[in-house]
């Protein structure tokens, strides 16, 4: 096989573009001086302390987490549907709803943003945390349906089969058969959701009304000098956090295709 060292050097600069100002985070994060530029001035831990003691972010943590949890939930549950509805059943329509229901996907998060402040203001739906979770179940569910149709189309059909004759409804033999053949990619599905939630800034910005929550909160600091690091303390934590559950959300995907039987084609990894 021919070396293309054009190609070769063109991925090197693409991931150093790409993950560069990552690997800045945790240097200027142990970095102890407030100004964020070289040459380091020494080692410190005190920004992790001061981003700790900062009680407003506390908050706006509580209720991205609220926002997260929540926007997880019900995104793979709406998943779960959508998948199981599209790879089980025939019925009219469905590659229009299918299309719509993936429409997100592609379509520019402030438009959708726009779109749905607009009607919740027009309908007398005061902006709260509940808009945001709206807001954000609209643009995560696609992913997790995208997550449990390769799920649910690697289950083998004589099982279910082998269920039903054997005298099972078709309820029990989803809740007693499928739903633990494809319960790595539900979890798989809920982790990737709570992630994308948790970092959303758009449709919060637009929908919060003003609420505590973490990534607007962030953005708001970077305006004081003064709070950069500890910001930059808590992207560190975040990256970590973020690496953590989507490694943990691969695992579940890869095990699930495997218990299934099917092969593993990729990833979102």
């Amino acid at each position: 096989m021919k070396k293309a060292p054009a190609l070769r050097s063109y991925t090197l600069f693409y991931l150093l573009f790409l993950y560069g100002p990552i690997i800045l985070l945790p240097i200027f994060a142990f970095n102890d001086s407030r100004v964020v530029a070289f040459p380091l001035q020494g080692f410190t831990t005190g920004w992790f302390a001061e981003m700790w003691a900062d009680a407003n972010l506390r908050i706006a943590a509580k209720n991205s987490l609220i926002i997260a949890l929540s926007v997880a939930t019900l995104s793979t549950v709406l998943g779960i549907f959508a998948a199981r509805a599209s790879v089980r059943y025939r019925f009219p329509g469905k590659a229009p709803l299918m299309g719509l229901i993936m429409l997100p996907l592609v379509l520019p998060e402030m438009i959708v943003a726009m779109a749905l402040l607009v009607v919740l203001l027009s309908i007398g739906v005061p902006l709260s945390l509940f808009t945001v979770i709206i807001g954000q179940v609209l643009i995560c569910t696609p992913f997790a349906v995208a997550i449990l149709t390769s799920a649910f189309q690697s289950l083998d059909k004589s099982l279910e089969e082998a269920a039903l004759d054997l005298g099972e409804t078709p309820w029990s033999t989803f809740r007693l058969i499928i739903l633990p053949l494809v319960m790595p990619g539900i979890m798989a599905s809920f982790l990737i959701c709570f992630t994308i939630s948790f970092d959303e800034f758009i449709i919060s910005n637009f929908l919060g009304s003003g609420q505590p929550i973490l990534s607007v909160y962030i953005f708001g600091q970077f305006r004081f000098p003064q709070k950069v690091p500890s910001m930059l303390a808590l992207g560190t934590v975040l990256v970590c956090f973020s690496i953590i559950l989507l490694g943990f959300a691969e695992y579940m995907r890869r095990r699930g295709i495997a218990k299934a039987g099917g092969k593993d084609s990729g990833g979102f990894l």
